[in-house]
Parts: C-alpha cells; sequence; structure tokens
C-alpha cells in the first residue's frame, strides 16, 4: 500500500508552503507523529508529522522548493516493493537529489537491509536515544541534557518532552556543568555569501512593510520594578514545585498592558482603510527569539488571565515555537506586541510595530540603579526598567501613548492591582 503525503494547508489564507527540511531520506522508517519534513509558510515555521507509519519511497518535493498546498512531497509504503530490491532499477540506481549522497557510489537502494543492520548493530546508548523524538532530542541538546541519564516517563522508558522541561524547571538543571569556552585561534578568514532563510524573507519583508505603513514615535517610561521583583521571588518556589512552571517578570507585564490596553482602546486596534477597529479582546504577542529569526505567538484573552495563567503560557508559546511546533492560528491575530530584549541585556528599544497593530512594547534589562526617592528624597537602590512604547501616530497621539504608560507604570510600581492565582 503506497500513502501520498501532501503540503499540508496550515491557515485558512495560506495557498503555499516551503519545504524547509527533510527529517526522513527515502528508505527510512517514520513512525505515525514522527517529524517527517518541516515547512516554512508567512506565517509560521513548523514540523510535519507523519501520517502513518511506513518507509519513505519516494521524495517528489525537495529542500528550498516552494508548492502549493495538498501537493504530494512524498510517498510511504509498508516495504520497499520487492523488484526494487532485488532487480533495481534506473531509478533506485540514481536515487532522488537529497537521498543520493547517503548512499555509497553505484550502490542500488536497499533500505529494509540497512536498517536491519543498523539495528544489529546498535549500541544500548543508540537504543536509549532512539526511544525519545527528534523534538526531545533537540530540547535535550539545547540545553546541553545527556538523554542517557534521564528516567524516561514515557511508554518503554521514553524520555518525553515534560521529562526534558522538569529537568530544565529546576530538578538537576543546576548541576548541569558547562563546557570551557574554545581557545581562540587567529586565522585567515573569508567572505562568504549564503541565502536568506525563508523565515529571514518573510521578517525582512514584513519590516520594511511596517516602516513604509505607519508613522512610527516611541515614547520612553522608567518603571520601579522593586515591589514586582519582591513579589516574584516570593512566588518562584511555588510555581516550580506546585505548578511545575518557571515564573519570570514577563507574566507581570503582560498583565498590567493588557489591562491598562482595555481602558486606552486605541492602541489595541487596528487601521483598516479610513476605518479604525477596536478590538474586544486583547491577543497579547510575545516575540520570541529564534535562533534564524523572531517569531510572535499570541495569548488570547490576556486581560483576563491571571499571573500563573500567563506564566504557563509565555514558557509553553516559548518552548513550542523554539522547537517549530507552533500552529499557524496561534502566530495569528494578535492585538498588540510586547518584545523582551532586556533579557540580553538592552536598556532601550526602539522596535518596529508588527502589521496591521498600532503599537508594540519594549521591556529593558531590569537592573538595580541608586535612585532619589520623591516623597523623602533619600537615594535608595531600587530595580529599575525602561519600557519603550512605539506607536503609530497616524491613529495614536503622543499625549494618549502616555497616559497608557502611565498606566502600566502605574500598576507594576502598585502590585496590589495585579491577580495572581488564576
Amino acid at each position: 500500500m503506497t500513502i501520498e503525503v501532501r503540503m499540508p494547508q496550515m491557515g485558512e489564507s495560506l495557498a503555499e508552503g516551503t519545504l524547509v527540511k527533510w527529517h526522513k531520506k527515502v528508505g527510512d522508517r517514520v513512525r505515525r507523529d514522527e517529524p517527517l519534513f518541516e515547512i516554512s509558510t508567512d506565517k509560521v515555521d513548523t514540523e510535519v508529522p507523519s501520517s502513518a507509519d511506513g518507509y519513505v519511497i519516494k521524495v517528489l518535493v525537495k529542500e528550498g522548493e516552494t508548492v502549493p498546498v495538498h501537493t504530494v512531497v512524498c510517498l510511504l509504503g509498508d516495504a520497499i516493493p520487492a523488484q526494487e530490491v532485488t532487480r533495481p532499477s534506473q531509478e533506485a540506481r540514481s536515487p532522488p537529489e537529497g537521498a543520493a549522497a547517503h548512499l555509497p557510489a553505484g550502490r542500488a537502494l536497499q533500505p529494509a537491509e540497512g536498517h536491519s543492520r543498523a539495528e544489529s548493530s546498535s549500541s544500548r546508548e543508540t537504543r536509549l536515544l532512539e526511544k525519545s523524538s527528534p523534538l526531545v532530542r533537540r530540547l535535550a541538546a539545547e540545553h546541553g541534557i545527556d538523554i542517557r541519564t534521564l528516567k524516561g516517563s514515557g511508554t518503554d522508558g521514553r524520555v518525553t518532552k515534560d521529562d526534558i522541561l522538569r529537568f530544565i524547571e529546576g530538578q538537576g538543571a543546576a548541576r548541569l556543568q558547562a563546557a570551557p569556552p574554545a581557545p581562540i585561534t587567529h586565522r585567515d578568514t573569508e567572505d562568504r555569501i549564503e541565502p536568506m532563510s525563508v523565515m529571514r524573507q518573510r521578517i525582512a519583508e514584513h519590516m520594511v512593510l511596517s516602516r513604509k505603513t505607519s508613522a512610527h514615535v516611541t515614547s520612553v517610561f522608567e518603571v520601579d520594578m522593586t515591589g514586582v521583583r519582591a513579589l516574584k521571588d516570593s512566588l518562584l518556589a511555588e510555581f516550580e514545585e506546585r505548578h511545575k512552571t518557571r515564573l519570570t517578570y514577563l507574566p507581570f507585564i503582560v498583565q498590567a498592558t493588557a489591562r491598562a490596553l482595555l481602558r486606552f482602546p486605541l492602541l489595541n486596534a487596528s487601521v483598516e482603510g479610513k476605518n479604525i477597529h477596536c478590538h474586544g479582546d486583547v491577543n497579547m504577542g510575545i516575540a520570541v527569539a529564534l535562533d534564524d529569526g523572531l517569531i510572535v505567538p499570541v495569548i488570547r484573552k490576556a486581560h483576563g488571565k491571571g499571573i500563573l495563567s500567563l506564566a504557563k503560557a509565555v514558557n509553553d508559546l516559548a518552548l513550542r515555537a523554539r522547537s517549530k511546533q507552533l500552529k499557524p492560528e496561534e502566530v495569528q491575530g494578535g492585538t498588540f506586541t510586547i518584545t523582551n530584549p532586556g533579557v540580553f541585556g538592552s536598556l532601550i528599544g526602539t522596535p518596529i510595530i508588527n502589521q496591521p497593530q498600532v503599537g508594540i512594547l519594549c521591556v529593558g534589562a531590569i537592573q538595580k540603579r541608586p535612585v532619589v526617592l520623591s516623597d523623602t528624597d533619600a537615594i535608595a537602590i531600587r530595580s529599575m526598567a525602561y519600557l519603550s512604547l512605539t506607536f503609530d501616530h497616524r491613529l495614536v497621539d503622543g499625549a494618549v501613548a502616555d497616559r497608557f504608560l502611565a498606566e502600566v507604570k502605574s500598576t507594576l510600581e502598585g502590585t496590589s492591582f495585579l491577580d495572581i492565582a488564576s
């Protein structure tokens, strides 16, 4: 039996996708729900799992090729047809591009034989690794975790994503030893030219379009985050031990911003021709930095969520964004965006608006600084941060933008307004 694998339609408005990477080559065995290939659209990069068990018997779309949705990209079969093993055809002797590099010169494709031989020579350590999915192995590699040292909670001892997350979130991550930095060597270097990734091309197009569309203006406020720091620190242990999630400053900032947007609807809006579309819900986009770009997953109805729900949402979306597990609808429909370059040490930023939105809030690094207290004129050490708002001056006036920032500042500095438990 032959199964056709097609380019999925990752969202109603998407008509095509780019096949970025194959996880399997011709002759490889693939299991149901195991990642088969990666695609990139103008909305999201994601892995596509196999819909069935079988062997890859033919690849029809090469890496880097853009095809319409529903195009057949490869064929799966129960096994390689017998005639292709006993009497190799010309097609078998000339495997599709992407598979030839993995075969000795002049060899016919004989995946069944190669598979069994690989299985017979696999060591125990290799078999332990193979019990985990490619996503789990990638997460482990990113965080320097040796899967073979973990006791898996999945079927047959399989290490799951939750096992990795629990390890990262305090159950052993502190014991990881960082590798010493590689010594600096001096050598001659050469210029190199490499093509932009599909994601980088989409980002470039989107940024240029935004600058051409909106009249960008940025306003900056300084916020005393000392109270938020104390509250966050008091909740860290409970969140990690009881709720199994990590707590950072970002959920507090998301909540304060979302609730301020309800009072300043012009910043939770978009321009549609000569009309203003004021959105009823605050669907908060959270910019996530990736190795090769940036993506903005969305927290739906952020204005109604407490710190716990926001912490879980932020961590989940960031994790799945970096492991290419987001769905197209999870990066659509945002009404406002928060970007947090402060985690990299940046103090102040002037970000570009994420169209068709009219505002984006940039969170700078939270640092202890000497501050003059206005009520006593005393100098004290406080945890301070700069919040900068880039807004579309076509719709939002400076006075509205500054009152909005003042509202966010007031909420963060008077932390009793923050809802924690829900």
